[in-house]
């Protein structure tokens, strides 16, 4: 009797045993879990321009904002939009009508963690704009002190000017609500080439801005858009060491 009891007891131990090792091999080959990127087009306005026309008088301006996510890390990213300004300087007031394109790409140098998808970003854009400049007035300089200025109005319009320009993009987009991005971002920009008007210069270029240091501008923009979701994409699952 008691060599079936210590044979009976050495089973349940070995059996016991089995199912453990069973159940540890199982959970050594279960692969973490796998995070889902998604892809789809993103659309925004830029706020900075679109304000800015309701407190400046001169100012009127719309810029569209999207990109449409390419890969992990790549987006393709474009910026369309239209400018009426009319800029008063201390010699001269001119107006600046046209639309302008820019395209290019966004990299995204953060690493989100969880199910975020935020960007801390670098990116590129070629730059194209067509417009046209009324050189409303203009005052003559007088250097000797013995006459006053005095304000010309020849209300001259140049049409069919053109610019190309390249830029380089730092920026930044978080999600605040579900899908609904807030994003800032800061541009330098260098002038390829552009049509001048006869007797006259580009002083303001839409999409590039003011024309400074030659052709060299700055420029930024701060965005609301929102996301649209196309697919998914599982992403590549990390090996469990």
């Amino acid at each position: 009797m008691k060599h079936i009891l210590r044979y009976f007891y050495s089973l349940l131990l070995l059996l016991s045993f089995s199912g453990f090792s069973q159940e540890k091999k199982a959970a050594d080959t279960i692969a973490p879990p796998v995070k889902s990127d998604r892809y789809g087009l993103r659309l925004g306005i830029d706020l900075h321009r679109l304000t800015r026309s309701f407190y400046d008088d001169g100012f009127r301006a719309l810029e569209i904002v999207g990109d449409y996510r390419l890969t992990k890390k790549f987006y393709a990213a474009a910026e369309l939009g239209n400018v009426d300004y009319t800029v008063n300087d201390a010699q001269l007031n001119f107006t600046t009508k046209g639309n302008y394109l820019k395209v290019g790409f966004d990299y995204n140098a953060y690493d989100n963690w969880l199910d975020m998808e935020n960007m801390i970003y670098v990116g590129f854009r070629y730059g194209f704009a067509s417009f046209s400049q009324n050189l409303n007035s203009y005052k003559t300089y007088e250097s000797s002190g013995y006459f006053d200025e005095v304000t010309v109005y020849p209300d001259t319009k140049y049409s069919g000017l053109t610019a190309h320009w390249i830029e380089v993009v730092g920026g930044l987009k978080a999600e605040v609500f579900d899908n609904i991005y807030i994003g800032f971002s800061f541009r330098l920009n260098n002038l390829l080439t552009d049509k001048k008007p006869v007797d006259f210069d580009n002083l303001y270029i839409p999409g590039f801005n003011r024309t400074y240091s030659g052709k060299f501008g700055v420029g930024f923009n701060y965005t609301v858009s929102y996301f649209i979701p196309l697919y998914k994409k599982q992403g590549v699952p990390k090996e469990k060491k």
